[in-house]
């Protein structure tokens, strides 16, 4: 990827003072005027502008979060014979041969929101049964992999490194998870797998009202040499992904790749679903899919990012522990029910329809 080239400064302190003194605004003071009111609209946990430690905590005022296409009669049908199979379920099914059910808990059911229930029939091709038996494979996965006992003092180790980073929202609003492969700080193992899927909820949790998708950057180091994943952990990766997370991939944006990494890509590539390998982007200028006031500088952007495992990592689990205890609050509020909706549950307010994007994507 091209280096990204600073504006060059004005020759002397002498003209600068006389454009100003002309009334003329030099470009430079525009770059800086901009750069300002970037750091102004971006907060971040900490309030830490340059540098910045800690996440930002919304999105810029110019992404733009699509509406999701309304229903046809037809899916409206569908839905509601999926919500009905849903909110009928008392137990989910053990993976196990000769094992009993597994009863439903509160976090099943908040999870079973009105547009999760719809990414299962988008993912299904609207085919009810199918997209039930994905639900409760989904559910029973969740339980037995065991997410919700993955603390962030779990999986702090392997982030030490800020291999993995969650920081700022692209052009759409959809959070973006920054993965750092060259900082790998950790032998082979599944707990490498546990740590992504962790940082996926997360970026789940910080999502704005409105937006269901994530994006991911992802920056291989061109000094990886023959240091590849190996193939069983990105078809892992991939069977978690499209098995349990369908419709969450917004983007998918890859720069700096290596020859051996290119020859990674070409061995997974008949394991990837054809919606998610369109989704993929490679060595392009991530500033036309990213705002660059909340695009890292290591990716072309303007933000100066440092990671700080020490303030970093307490900062991101603090905020997803609070917005989800306020999605609990007000799903518990609103009456625990199945089908509620997610933008109700992160806004606490009923969606307001904004202009519409063509075939609801960005």
């Amino acid at each position: 990827m091209a280096a990204m080239t600073e504006p060059q400064q004005t020759s002397t302190t002498e003209s600068a003072q006389l454009n100003k003194a002309n009334g003329l605004i030099a470009i430079e003071d525009l770059h800086t005027s901009a750069a300002k009111l970037s750091i102004a609209e971006n907060a971040t946990v900490d309030g830490s502008t340059d540098p910045v430690k800690t996440p930002f905590t919304k999105p810029s005022s110019t992404s733009k979060i699509p509406n999701a296409p309304s229903l046809t009669p037809e899916q409206s049908t569908k839905y509601e014979k999926l919500l009905t199979t849903a909110t009928s379920w008392t137990t989910k099914p053990s993976s196990a041969p000769s094992t009993p059910a597994i009863p439903i808990t509160d976090s099943d059911r908040i999870w079973l929101t009105r547009e999760c229930l719809l990414r299962y029939l988008r993912a299904t091709k609207w085919n009810v049964q199918d997209a039930a038996s994905r639900l409760q494979a989904t559910l029973t996965w969740r339980h037995e992999y065991g997410l919700e006992n993955h603390s962030p003092e779990y999986i702090s180790p392997e982030n030490a490194t800020g291999k993995q980073v969650i920081q700022g929202y692209d052009i759409a609003g959809r959070p973006c998870l920054y993965l750092n492969p060259g900082k790998q700080n950790t032998e082979r193992s599944n707990k490498q797998v546990e740590h992504l899927v962790f940082m996926l909820e997360r970026t789940l949790d910080l999502m704005p009202a409105g937006q269901e998708m994530l994006a991911l950057l992802i920056n291989f180091d061109k000094k990886m040499g023959g240091d590849r994943p190996p193939l069983w952990q990105g078809k892992q990766v991939l069977n978690i992904l499209q098995s349990h997370y369908p419709e969450r991939l917004g983007r998918s944006l890859v720069i700096n790749i290596p020859w051996v990494v290119w020859t990674f890509f070409k061995l997974i590539n008949p394991f990837i679903d054809p919606a998610t390998r369109e989704k993929l982007k490679f060595d392009q200028d991530l500033r036309q899919f990213v705002p660059p006031s909340q695009l890292l500088k290591t990716h072309g952007g303007d933000v100066n990012f440092v990671y700080d495992h020490d303030v970093y990592w307490p900062a991101l689990n603090e905020l997803a522990a609070k917005k989800r205890a306020m999605m609990m609050e007000r799903w518990e509020q609103a009456g625990k029910k199945i089908g509620e909706s997610e933008y109700y549950l992160r806004a606490g307010e009923k969606e307001v329809k904004s202009e519409v994007v063509e075939n609801g994507h960005a």
